[in-house]
């Protein structure tokens, strides 16, 4: 009797520990299926303010006299396979570059480059925000990662900590001015 006991307390403690473990890894789940949803966001603001800066090129070419390449990184960009920290820091270059059109008083008189721009600016503020929400899941995910006991169930599963989407060049450490 003393050893059935025993079995049924083990058995509980057992059960306890499934619960834990299984309630820690859905919770891990539910974190990674946020940051895919934010990185899903990002891409697709970044692939919009990217598709906008491609517009602009002929529109530049048709109202003004510039010659050769236009938005020249932009070109640059179509062949390369980016991330989107890359491709976030590459396309501020493109924005800096139109923006220095925007002085064209030809250009700024056309309601197609005056759209472009107003969606670059909307999209600036859509992509700080994205940034927002990737930086706060982020943060929760990489306390999940690191706390006793849940750094067990990360170690198992093998999840790492996540980097944060900060806007810093990687190269040199510097902020973006956006």
């Amino acid at each position: 009797m003393h050893v059935f006991y025993i079995l049924i307390i083990i058995f509980i403690i057992l059960c306890f520990l499934l619960i834990w473990l299984v309630s820690t890894y859905n919770r891990f789940q539910s974190y990674i299926i946020r940051i895919n949803e934010a990185e899903n966001f990002i891409d697709n603001t970044l692939r919009k303010r990217y598709d906008l800066l491609n517009k602009s090129i002929n529109i530049i070419k048709k109202h003004t006299k510039e010659k050769g390449n236009i938005l020249e990184s932009i070109d640059k960009m179509k062949s390369k396979n980016l991330s989107n920290f890359e491709l976030d820091r590459q396309l501020y270059e493109a924005i800096n570059e139109f923006n220095k059109y925007k002085e064209n008083e030809e250009l700024n008189s056309k309601e197609e480059f005056l759209k472009i721009d107003l969606g670059l600016f909307e999209s600036e503020s859509e992509i700080v925000a994205a940034r927002k929400y990737y930086n706060d899941i982020i943060t929760d995910y990489n306390k999940l990662t690191s706390s006793f006991p849940n750094n067990i169930v990360a170690i198992i599963f093998k999840y790492k900590k996540k980097t944060y989407y900060d806007g810093k060049d990687l190269d040199n450490n510097d902020s973006l001015k956006i």
